[in-house]
């Protein structure tokens, strides 16, 4: 999926298949940051710890994007 046909699918309302990490990046992009939050901090690697510090800052709550 390229960058463009992912943009599309937000118009779109329904969640692309693509793995939990861009899901996480999808419904943040959606504006539901919770289901966003929920999914990426169930991604236990490296990638998952960077979009849930992201998500954090995006919020503002600094403490919890460490």
């Amino acid at each position: 999926m390229t960058l463009a046909e992912f943009q599309s699918t937000l118009a779109a309302g329904v969640p692309p298949d693509v793995p939990p990490l861009l899901l996480s990046l999808w419904y943040d992009a959606r504006g539901d940051w919770d289901r966003a939050h929920t999914i990426a901090q169930d991604i236990e690697d490296e990638h998952g710890s960077l979009v849930h510090a992201y998500l954090h800052r995006k919020e503002g709550d600094l403490g919890n994007a460490g």
